[in-house]
């Protein structure tokens, strides 16, 4: 066997040969290659390439091939991903100008081939990034060149381009922050200040950052596609999410139409250098409706998990993007101090020279050494020339400095001007006591640095993304009705399937269903092609959670020939797929009248007695109106403890029920009735909410909560139909202040408030109010100033169409409009209130039990008298 072995081979043993081979390869991944450095912000790519980039520059275009080419030097990894690195670089647009075609972020297009696109750094790049004098160097991967540990980056790099990367047993996403709002966060932190940073996305869009936590492990932030309502059948998306193109969002618009989340009529994508998707919609359709059914459907929304691992001195850490901000504004603190120290060394050392220099010309030393024969002998009496004027010297003087002087030309000895070089000296220790000045001093230093970089390139910076908390959309509630659903009521089978029964309804496939039998058992189950709920059904419907504005009336017969008794409630939280006795216990209980009223209705009934001769009246009117709502479980109030024979309808019911309190939450911008923001009032029946935006759009909206209110409305308060409305403003053409005062017409269309379309018009003021009072405060005109005129809106003019242009206010040129509007009236609620509260105080829980019935005696007590 030793004789087949060639020379220099030898055997091994397999065992413990893979040991380490996993954690080198796991260590190799996360600091080589996945995970990015805490300090340049950069991953080793893109660290190369940029390192390429500045041997390259020269100020002028070069190819991306041949930077990929110059590059690969560097990074062993190929040229496409080195290509791929460049281009994300450079769609960032911070470190790289990029010409030709770069790609599109918003459609998802790809760049074109390496050769045909073109790259060179931006000035920031130049200013912020490159330092060799304050640059760790170490070898390539093949010892040839000499390559970045970390590039001296001055700017919170990491945070303001994002970054994601999968290593082996750990990942990374940090995402992307604003310019401007970086350097402020620097800034604050360097004058001891707290801070908060939130991140901005290039695409725009919602942020919502409630769950942020500071960019920490664990967090969460949900991103949003900018969606508005270009006409009543058409919505237009003008930004989108993080992390999203038109592409991906297009296909799961489609996707959720394909499963009949959403209905839409068709779908376009208009998107270049700016985002437009076009989707229509069918007439029927609510748009409010369709964009929170986008939200909840589709990649309109997304959540996002940052995760802030970076590389810390070769280790991988979990960090916020505080810690991170604070390590980059330190560590750039830590560059300047580098800098100043090595700008003040080649100060001193050129101070240095300079002085030798006019020691050595002055006093004429070169002389001494033209007739000295060997080098030693020049250098030793040159040395001995100068110590006799180098006591004010900052440092001995070394044999460096003498072979220097040795080296300096005769023309220039020739043409010594001490003038100027007196000049020359006190600009050269100017500039060493300010650099002393600013190292003393570096803090304030550092802030006018981040202060300058600001100025120079953040003009342009401004956030993308607005900051918004959103609100929770109910996926049941905004999910199109796109399933038919039956019931078989004799035999107890609802479903999808049962096309050969009765049609009941359309809804979603996330509906709930609350079902009623005669026996009085109720039971809610979910959307099913078939679903058996027992039989002899009275009542099948839709059911949703916390709805305390459906109320169920319902009389009762309690075992097979017990009392019979009524009751009113509502049904707000269950067990899905349990039975719940609304009747009674007792077997043979039976319902002998039931109704749901989505409203709160309460109708009239005739109850008609068996005859039998104890009673005196056989026929009981019972009005539900005057009787209490309460939880499921209770009993209710007694009827009759005799036989019934039927229950007929009188007469139809109108609501119980008050207006419904309606709140606008400024921070979702949604209406609500959990009393979070602004009370907008009590609305019922065909009530409005009137807004009217900065455009001059009026409009009349339905206070329905699913309604969005996303523009920012001068006005958006409940309608008062009679309530002339007054607008002062600006005519941009003629340059004058007109009023008009008019009553809103009830239409459902947009109606413009001023009819000109001058860029410089604009609404000064809107008032819904009566009897608000104007005081005009004039500018001056030629050094006088006319007396401040108060007007009388009400009276200034006549109520007229929306459409009319109006009076002008004044001939004089208006520097101020104060406007003083009266307290408002007491809001009247027509004794709703009244009922309300009543209601309330009678009401109960759907735990209530037995005990919280009416006493016999109580609400029909009168009716039923006996026989003696």
């Amino acid at each position: 066997m030793d004789e087949e072995l060639q020379e220099g081979e030898s055997l091994r043993k397999v065992s413990g040969l893979y040991k380490d081979w996993f954690l080198d390869y796991a260590s190799y991944v996360i600091l080589d290659r996945a995970i990015p450095s805490v300090f340049d912000g950069l991953k080793p790519v893109q660290r190369r390439i940029m390192h390429s980039m500045k041997e390259l520059e020269d100020g002028r275009y070069n190819k991306v091939a041949n930077i990929v080419g110059n590059t690969m030097k560097y990074h062993p990894h190929g040229d496409a991903s080195i290509t791929d690195a460049m281009v994300g670089i450079g769609q960032k647009e911070l470190l790289i100008d990029t010409q030709g075609n770069w790609g599109n972020i918003f459609t998802g297009d790809s760049a074109a081939a390496a050769r045909y696109i073109e790259a060179r750094l931006t000035p920031f790049a130049l200013e912020v990034v490159f330092n060799p004098k304050t640059t760790e160097w170490s070898k390539s991967y093949d010892g040839r060149n000499n390559e970045p540990v970390d590039l001296p980056v001055k700017f919170p790099l990491l945070l303001a381009q994002g970054v994601e990367g999968i290593g082996v047993g750990l990942s990374t996403k940090i995402l992307p922050h604003n310019f401007n709002e970086l350097i402020d966060a620097s800034v604050a932190h360097l004058k001891g200040r707290k801070f908060q940073i939130f991140p901005d996305f290039i695409t725009g869009g919602f942020l919502d950052i409630s769950e942020y936590n500071d960019g920490a492990r664990g967090s969460r932030v949900r991103a949003r596609a900018r969606i508005i309502q270009k006409d009543k059948n058409t919505l237009q998306i003008t930004e989108l999410p993080f992390g999203r193109n038109t592409s991906d969002l297009i296909d799961t618009i489609v996707k959720a139409s394909e499963k009949g989340k959403i209905k839409i009529k068709k779908i376009e994508d208009n998107t270049s250098d700016k985002v437009e998707i076009l989707i229509y919609l069918h007439n029927d359709i609510s748009p409010d409706k369709t964009i929170d059914a986008l939200y909840a459907f589709t990649d309109c929304q997304v959540s996002i998990s940052p995760n802030a691992c970076v590389i810390v001195g070769n280790k991988p850490m979990f960090l916020s993007v505080s810690d991170i901000l604070k390590m980059n504004t330190e560590n750039t603190v830590s560059l300047l101090k580098k800098e100043l120290e090595i700008e003040l060394h080649e100060l001193q050392e050129n101070w240095h020279f300079s002085s030798l220099e006019r020691i050595f010309i002055e006093n004429r030393i070169y002389h001494d050494i033209e007739e000295v024969e060997t080098w030693d002998d020049v250098i030793k009496t040159i040395d001995e020339g100068l110590k006799p004027h180098t006591k004010h010297l900052l440092r001995a003087v070394t044999t460096e400095d003498i072979l220097r002087l040795t080296e300096i030309r005769i023309k220039r000895i020739s043409r010594f001007d001490l003038d100027k070089f007196k000049e020359n000296i006190i600009a050269l220790e100017d500039k060493i006591e300010q650099c002393k000045h600013n190292l003393a001093h570096l803090i304030p230093y550092a802030i006018d640095y981040y202060l300058n970089i600001q100025k120079k390139y953040g003009k342009d910076k401004t956030r993308y993304t607005e900051l918004r908390i959103f609100d929770t959309i109910d996926a049941t509630k905004v999910a199109v009705a796109n399933e038919k659903y039956y019931a078989n009521f004799a035999e107890g089978f609802v479903g999808t399937s049962l096309r050969k029964d009765e049609f009941l309804f359309d809804c979603s496939d996330l509906d709930d269903i609350i079902t009623f039998r005669k026996d009085g058992a109720m039971q809610v189950v979910k959307v099913e092609q078939k679903t058996f709920v027992g039989k002899d059904l009275l009542h099948v419907g839709l059911w949703k959670k916390n709805d305390a504005r459906t109320v169920y009336n319902m009389i009762y017969r309690e075992g097979r020939t017990g009392a019979v008794f009524m009751k009113r409630f509502t049904v707000t939280s269950i067990t899905r797929n349990t039975e719940y006795p609304l009747a009674s216990d007792v077997k043979g209980s039976e319902v002998l009248y039931f109704s749901a009223n989505p409203n709160g209705e309460a109708e009239v009934v005739n109850v008609l007695l068996k005859q039998n001769a104890r009673i005196r009246k056989s026929k009981i009117e019972i009005d539900f109106s005057e009787l209490a709502i309460k939880g499921r479980n209770s009993k209710g109030n007694l009827v009759s403890k005799y036989p019934v024979k039927k229950v007929d309808m009188k007469e139809e019911g109108v609501s119980t029920l008050a207006p419904r309190k309606i709140w606008f939450d400024e921070t979702v911008k949604r209406l609500n009735v959990d009393a979070r923001g602004t009370l907008l009032g009590s609305f019922k029946g065909e009530d409005k909410i009137l807004t009217i935006n900065a455009n001059g759009e009026g409009k009349l909206i339905s206070f329905e909560l699913s309604n969005r209110f996303d523009d920012d409305f001068l006005i958006l308060e409940k309608w008062k139909p009679q309530q002339p409305i007054c607008c002062i403003y600006f005519d941009g053409d003629k340059e004058i202040y007109y009023i008009k005062r008019f009553v809103m017409e009830s239409t459902n269309n947009v109606q413009p408030i001023i009819s000109t379309e001058h860029p410089k018009s604009f609404i000064e003021h809107i008032i819904t109010s009566s009897n608000a009072q104007a005081e005009l405060i004039f500018a001056k005109v030629k050094g006088k100033e006319a007396e401040p005129e108060n007007v009388d809106l009400d009276e200034f003019i006549a109520m007229k169409g929306i459409k009319a242009i109006g009076n002008q206010l004044t001939k004089e040129k208006i520097k101020i409009i104060n406007i003083t509007i009266p307290e408002p009236e007491e809001d009247i609620n027509d004794g709703f209130e009244e009922i309300e509260n009543a209601q309330d105080s009678n009401s109960s829980t759907d735990q209530d039990s037995e005990d919280d019935e009416i006493p016999e005696e109580g609400l029909q007590g009168s009716l039923f008298e006996e026989d003696n």
